[in-house]
């Protein structure tokens, strides 16, 4: 291994990151999400990245325990943890004992009892993961909870731009688009890109933005040629079907009619506007596929490639807190 860790060591020293978990982005200062960034990029690099001390995390153990269905964000965590030396465990869900009746809370008993040192918790209801940081002793990574947040999805997000525009992200405008009442990506997204200074625009049917979303600290517009005006990246969301009850838009072929970006959309944003989308995309009816697939424009498999790196450097980051604040309490 080279000199690269100590240098990130040393990137941190004035400003240690010290977060026991990782829950919203709202917990973070703008140094603890600097820090955080530095070692995305770091992990970017594939040499470091399929190669890496893996002493990081040797000895600990990270535990996944998804209780919605993920194939990115588990196996990107599941490929972080073994890369960086963790014994990864990942807890199925719909076989174990929540779907015999056991309580969020027992969940928490019996998960404290095996003693891990990092839980990545996805649940369908908001709140989940703090209720099981309050319970545990290990650090908790919320990797989705409901509506609520999405803060490692937010960090992947806001590294993907960093590398698409190394000039800064800072005066940057960015239009999130869809199904915004839905979306815990998108509230961790304006919470994130608003810190780094970037110029935020939520588009989507009234229908589909909440009420509030004005006061999240974005622009709210509900037609596409007016809000992606002047726009450097347009991030699509998928129509979260799973979550409405009742008729959220007419029809899905209405709906791309309205808001689905294909090229007549794009080309109201900035000549040479990028696009993301956090995925599972459904072609046709949020993008077209065209626009999906186009290297010149997408950056929808940068935002994949991203999430490992960025992962890494969230249990790297968490780790290192854990072993200072570990020897801290020793020599006290």
């Amino acid at each position: 291994m080279n000199s690269e860790p100590s240098i990130l060591e040393n990137a941190t020293r004035e400003y240690p990151f010290t977060k026991r978990h990782c829950l919203s982005v709202s917990d973070f200062h703008r140094v603890d999400i600097e820090n955080l960034l530095q070692l995305g990029e770091h992990y970017l690099d594939l040499d470091v990245q399929k190669s890496p001390d893996r002493s990081v995390l040797s000895g600990k153990t990270l535990i996944n325990l998804f209780f919605e269905n993920s194939t990115r964000t588990e196996k990107s965590f599941e490929l972080a943890g073994k890369r960086l030396g963790a014994d990864v465990i990942s807890m199925n869900v719909a076989t174990s004992s929540v779907k015999k009746g056991e309580t969020l809370l027992d969940t928490a008993v019996t998960l404290n009892a095996m003693n891990p040192d990092l839980l990545v918790v996805r649940h369908g209801s908001s709140g989940a993961p703090s209720l099981l940081a309050q319970k545990v002793g290990c650090s908790v990574i919320n990797a989705g909870d409901g509506m609520h947040a999405h803060p490692t999805q937010a960090l992947l997000d806001a590294l993907t731009l960093r590398q698409a525009f190394p000039e800064g992200l800072d005066g940057l405008r960015i239009a999130i688009c869809g199904d915004i009442m839905h979306s815990r990506v998108a509230r961790s997204d304006v919470a994130l890109f608003n810190m780094l200074g970037v110029d935020v625009r939520l588009i989507g049917p009234p229908t589909l933005v909440p009420m509030d979303a004005d006061r999240w600290g974005a622009e709210v517009f509900h037609d596409m040629e007016a809000g992606l005006k002047g726009c450097d990246v347009v991030m699509m969301l998928r129509l979260q079907t799973e979550r409405m009850n009742g008729a959220f838009v007419p029809s899905k072929r209405e709906y791309f009619h309205y808001y689905g970006l294909d090229r007549t959309k794009l080309n109201f944003a900035k000549p040479g506007a990028l696009v993301m989308h956090p995925g599972p995309m459904n072609r046709g009816v949020e993008i077209a596929a065209s626009i999906a697939d186009d290297p010149e424009v997408s950056l929808i498999s940068n935002q994949v490639e991203t999430g490992v790196a960025m992962r890494m450097g969230i249990l790297h980051a968490l780790a290192e807190a854990q072993d200072s604040h570990n020897n801290t309490g020793a020599a006290s």
